[in-house]
């Protein structure tokens, strides 16, 4: 037994220890604590903390956006390219872990408000140095075996520790903002010194986690030093065109992202304005949209093996379309109950905790199938793509949410918003991402890499290898 263990880890298939799992696990959970920040509260801390105008503000988020399109194809081929003396991939968490975290606290200062110059060099500077950071961390995820059932056993502790960093910021936030300020807010305090000190908490703690990652972390399916020496920009284009699955998960990507993104703009102006609520009731509603994690991502490669990857996509996004309408329902009633909404929330959160929790497993599966086709594994350039398509569904979402606060005249200066205000709040809340979750349904039932079809290909890879 031993030795059939050592032949099959000498192809690749490896067995990683559960210290290995949680070690790469706290490199998502590292970039959570700044990630979640920026997707729930920058929208908020700009136009209601810093003083910007929601119109600017999208035209800011456009604009970062764009610019990451651009630069993550450059950051894959880079990280594709070079084997820095660190790892190839696991170097980038020290390299450029520092300056992503002084950078994240820069664009919570209120130093030079509302310097929308300002503004734009901390968020736009942000914005790339975390992208520096989130392509080689999905390429090590396909550099530590080609094992499909321990991608998925990793994928779940990652996203199970991605959603401990959730929770830490949604429920977490509102109160180390509550408990540094002096301020007597009915909702969300807007004191600049309490969110510039809970952001300087996250980010050196974000830190320490991407240090603890890269110590627990062994690179050994990475192509060689002479194959990456090959490696050019065009791969990207080539893999995008010659690789169908790629295809089909950009567009799952870009759908699921958008909602996310919409979904979490949404949820400070849902309790602040729409719900009148408190900040301890904001840090329940934000919480139970990680809180889910800890019941049902622990069991993912059950139920994955029991109904199959396809099905359970179907089933969890099903869930999250529930959860959406049962919130709106609630939300439309004459006196919503809190305790109602935090049960739909709940629902909700179930399903695309789930679903967009999983699909990070499919990443190293078509890296292996564009590998199977044109014999490199270019997993930096692909982690690039998925970049590029997460950053676009993240622009849609980010442009979606201010513009429809400007199209309704949210007024931040103002407790109690008008009827249309209102209803625009909860369009960004449920509607408009149950539309995007049905068209996710509908995408992710073309893809077509079953997990017997992924062992084939890495058979035949590691064969022809030898």
């Amino acid at each position: 037994m031993a030795l059939e263990t050592t032949s099959q880890e000498a192809k690749g298939f490896y067995k990683l220890s559960w210290l290995q799992r949680i070690g790469f696990g706290s490199g998502d959970l590292a970039q959570n604590l700044i990630f979640q920040v920026t997707c729930m509260y920058l929208l908020f801390f700009y136009t209601d903390v810093y003083g910007l105008d929601a119109a600017d503000v999208t035209v800011m988020f456009t604009v970062g956006n764009v610019a990451n399109v651009i630069w993550d194809p450059i950051v894959g081929t880079l990280i594709d390219k070079h084997s820095p003396k660190l790892g190839k991939y696991r170097a980038y968490l020290v390299y450029v872990g520092i300056p992503l975290s002084g950078f994240a606290i820069l664009c919570f200062w209120n130093g030079f408000a509302p310097s929308l110059l300002y503004a734009y060099i901390s968020y736009i500077a942000m914005t790339l140095l975390y992208t520096f950071i989130n392509v080689p961390y999905g390429a090590l995820n396909s550099a530590l075996t080609r094992d499909t059932n321990e991608i998925t056993i990793l994928t779940s502790v990652r996203m199970f520790m991605a959603n401990c960093g959730g929770l830490a910021v949604g429920s977490g936030l509102p109160i180390l903002i509550a408990y540094f300020t002096n301020e007597q807010a009915e909702g969300l305090p807007k004191d600049p010194t309490a969110w510039f000190t809970t952001m300087t908490i996250y980010a050196l703690v974000g830190l320490a986690l991407l240090f603890f990652c890269f110590s627990q972390c062994k690179e050994r399916v990475v192509m060689s030093k002479e194959e990456s020496e090959n490696v050019k920009v065009s791969d990207l284009w080539m893999e995008f065109v010659h690789n169908r699955p790629l295809r089909i998960i950009a567009f799952f990507f870009i759908t699921a992202f958008a909602m996310m993104s919409v979904g979490n703009a949404a949820g400070a102006y849902f309790i602040n304005s729409y719900m009148h609520g408190t900040a301890d009731q904001l840090s329940v509603f934000m919480g139970l949209g990680s809180l889910p994690s800890f019941f049902f991502m622990p069991f993912v490669p059950v139920i994955k093996k029991a109904i199959g990857k396809k099905n359970m996509f179907y089933v969890f996004l099903g869930i999250a379309i529930l959860g959406m309408a049962f919130l709106y329902l609630v939300a439309k009633m004459d006196e919503p109950n809190m305790t109602l909404v935090y049960i739909a929330q709940f629902v909700k959160s179930t399903g695309v905790i789930v679903a967009t929790g999983y699909m990070w497993a499919l990443v190293p599966e078509v890296i292996s199938f564009g590998e199977w086709k044109s014999g490199k594994r270019i997993a930096g350039i692909v982690n690039a793509l998925t970049g590029i398509f997460f950053k676009a569904g993240m622009t849609m979402g980010s442009v979606v949410a201010p513009i429809v606060l400007w199209y309704v005249h949210y007024n931040p200066e103002v407790v109690s918003q008008t009827p249309e205000v209102n209803e625009g709040i909860l369009w960004l809340t449920c509607v408009i991402p149950a539309v995007l979750l049905l068209i996710a349904i509908f995408i992710i039932s073309k893809y077509e890499l079953s997990d017997e079809k992924i062992d084939e290909i890495n058979k035949a890879i590691e064969a022809r290898n030898a």
